[in-house]
């Protein structure tokens, strides 16, 4: 008789490796779509005079809006036609298992020294001036109000970032079914880069956040070479 033996030998997992620098972890997401990157070269330059916590409010309340006759646009991009017809979403990944919180900051793609920032109630996207506006420049992203498969973003001072008449405000959270919707925004892989993304409403399918005179506010996607930038963001390391 011949004895024969058979040594098993596990499986090296190969794509175990996290995506260090690109993606929140799985630990920090369970597979969400929001990626970060780290803050430009031309953020870190902005005086850091202390940090403090995600809030003078993850929602500012210092800095002034940039109006749209005095900002500069960047080249090939101007003020989109939101009269034009939507095109059709862009394609989604099944839905990915709720999100754990996390504090983060959002830039702009075209703009990449202007982020997200509350400034009288109202989301601006301005640059960093001091530790104050960096405060109110951070939020906590957590787990979507409705859909928790979706992502709410909150100040430090407790308020929720939501949509009212189409413009991306900090507001108290009413306990409503209406509000819930507002403050959740579903993330979608960006059509033009690839470390960024798109927000789109929940209850608003096809209307996604964009910036629009350095102001924050909720349009059709149109797929159109002037505004497409408009509609992604990455989000960054928190900047306060």
């Amino acid at each position: 008789m011949t004895a024969i033996a058979l040594n098993d030998k596990p499986v090296d997992d190969e794509k175990a490796a996290a995506r260090e620098g690109q993606t929140l972890s799985d630990d920090e997401t369970a597979g969400g779509l929001i990626s970060f990157a780290t803050p430009s070269a031309s953020a870190s330059s902005t005086p850091t005079a202390g940090k403090s916590g995600t809030s003078v409010s993850a929602s500012p309340k210092t800095s002034a809006s940039a109006s749209a006759s005095s900002s500069p646009k960047p080249q090939g991009s101007s003020t989109p036609h939101t009269s034009a017809a939507p095109s059709a979403s862009p394609t989604k990944k099944p839905a990915d298992p709720k999100p754990t919180s996390i504090r983060r900051s959002v830039r702009s793609v075209n703009y990449p020294d202007r982020y997200w920032h509350v400034s009288n109630g109202v989301v601006k996207l301005d640059e960093p001036r001091g530790s104050e506006s960096r405060a109110d420049s951070t939020f906590t992203v957590v787990a979507g109000l409705t859909n928790s498969s979706c992502y709410s973003f909150r100040t430090s001072d407790g308020d929720y970032l939501r949509h009212r008449n189409f413009v991306l405000r900090a507001e108290g959270n009413d306990g409503s079914t209406l509000f819930k919707q507002d403050a959740t925004f579903c993330s979608v892989p960006s059509s033009s880069y690839s470390d960024a993304v798109m927000l789109e409403s929940v209850n608003y399918p096809g209307r996604f956040l964009r910036h629009q005179n350095f102001a924050l506010r909720l349009d059709p996607y149109g797929y159109n070479t002037s505004n497409r930038s408009d509609f992604s963001f990455r989000v960054v390391a928190a900047l306060g």
